[in-house]
C-alpha cells in the first residue's frame, strides 16, 4: 500500500448532486424510483467530470514531492486531459500533456480546443525521435524538464493510481450518505481508478464497471489499483461487462448510439460518446438480462465528458433518427 498525502488539495465543491431520473428508470425497465444520477459532471472545474476527484490526490502528492510542473498521458479527446490543464493551472504549476500520433489537420475542437485555452503544452508521441510510444515519449520529456532545472510529475494514465483512486473511496461514503438504500453504482471502467476507489469504499456486490476499451486487461487493472490502496480483491471477483466496446475505443458503438438519444430524450441528460454513453448502454443491458432487477436502488454515475462530444469523429455523420 503506497503513503498517502497529507491531505487532498480542494479543486472542488463536494457534495455532487444525486438526482432522481424516473423517467430515464422506466425507460430501461427499472421502477420509476429505482435510478438516481450522481452528478460528477458538475464539479465545476474546466466543464467538470470525473477526474477533479481524482486529481485533487495526485496533485496533493505532486505538490507535496516539490512539483512544478505535471506531465500525463492520455488520448487526444482525454477528459483527464483537460482537467489536468485545469487544476495544474489553479495551483499555478504547468502542465504537459502527451498524445498518441500527430496533431490532427483542422483548427482544435472539443477538448483539444479547451487544452489550448488552459495553456497546456502538448506533445504529439508520433512528432518525437521515439518510436512513438506515449509512456517513453513522457518518460523523455520527464528527463528534458528535469535537465532544464524544472521539477516534473510524472500523473499515470487516466490519473488512475493508488493516490487518485482515493478520491473515489470518499466519493463512496458521499454516496451512502445521500442514499443509504443503495444497491449498486454503475460506473465507465477507462483507465480503472474510478471502479476501484467505488470498490473499496462500497464492496464489489455495489458496484457494476463497464469496460470502455481504454486498457487491454480492465479486470487486472481495477484489481492491481485495490491492492495497492490495501484492498485484497481477486479479479475475477469483480463485476465488469465488457461487451460495450464496439470497435474500439473512440468509435460510438449502436448501443452508445442509442443510450445518447434516450438520456437526452427521456431524461434531458448529455453524455459523452466514450465513456458515460457506454456505461448506459451497460445499465440498460444488464437490466434488460435481469442482472438488475425493478426495485434496485441504482446509482448512475455520471463522470463528464460533454467536451468531448463536439471532438468525436463520429459526431458529424451521426444519425439522431430513432
Amino acid at each position: 500500500m503506497v503513503d498517502l498525502p497529507p491531505a487532498p488539495i480542494a479543486l472542488a465543491s463536494w457534495p455532487t448532486p444525486l438526482e432522481s431520473a424516473p423517467r430515464l428508470a422506466e425507460a430501461i425497465g427499472l421502477g420509476a424510483d429505482d435510478l438516481w444520477l450522481k452528478r460528477d459532471d458538475l464539479t465545476g472545474l474546466a466543464g467538470g467530470g470525473n477526474k477533479t476527484r481524482k486529481l485533487e490526490w495526485t496533485l496533493a502528492a505532486a505538490l507535496a514531492a516539490g512539483a512544478d510542473t505535471v506531465v500525463t498521458t492520455v488520448a487526444p479527446q482525454s477528459n483527464h486531459a483537460r482537467l489536468t490543464a485545469a487544476a495544474a493551472a489553479r495551483v499555478g504549476i504547468d502542465a504537459v500533456l502527451v498524445f498518441p500520433g500527430r496533431e490532427p489537420d483542422g483548427a482544435p475542437a472539443g477538448n483539444l480546443l479547451l487544452d489550448a485555452m488552459l495553456g497546456a503544452q502538448i506533445v504529439w508521441a508520433a512528432d518525437t525521435e521515439s518510436d512513438g510510444d506515449i509512456a517513453d515519449v513522457a518518460d523523455a520529456v520527464v528527463r528534458r524538464l528535469r535537465s532544464e532545472g524544472r521539477r516534473p510529475s510524472l500523473v499515470p494514465f487516466g490519473g488512475s493510481n493508488a493516490f487518485g483512486a482515493q478520491g473515489y473511496r470518499a466519493a463512496a461514503v458521499e454516496l451512502l450518505e445521500q442514499l443509504p438504500s443503495l444497491d449498486v453504482v454503475v460506473c465507465a471502467v477507462g483507465s480503472g481508478g474510478t471502479m476501484a476507489g467505488l470498490v473499496a469504499g462500497l464492496g464489489v456486490d455495489r458496484v457494476l464497471g463497464v469496460h470502455t476499451g481504454a486498457v487491454a486487461d480492465p479486470r487486472n487493472t481495477v484489481a492491481h489499483l485495490l491492492q495497492e490502496m490495501g484492498e485484497d480483491v481477486q479479479p475475477e471477483a469483480l463485476r465488469l461487462r465488457m461487451d460495450q466496446v464496439g470497435d474500439g475505443y473512440e468509435t460510438l458503438t449502436g448501443g452508445s448510439r442509442s443510450a445518447l438519444i434516450t438520456a437526452a430524450r427521456v431524461g434531458g441528460i448529455v453524455l459523452d460518446p466514450v465513456y458515460m454513453a457506454r456505461a448506459f448502454a451497460g445499465l440498460s443491458a444488464e437490466v434488460a438480462e435481469g442482472g438488475i432487477t425493478r426495485g434496485t436502488s441504482v446509482v448512475f454515475l455520471a463522470s463528464g465528458g460533454l467536451p468531448g462530444l463536439f471532438g468525436h469523429p463520429s459526431m458529424p455523420s451521426t444519425s439522431w433518427e430513432l
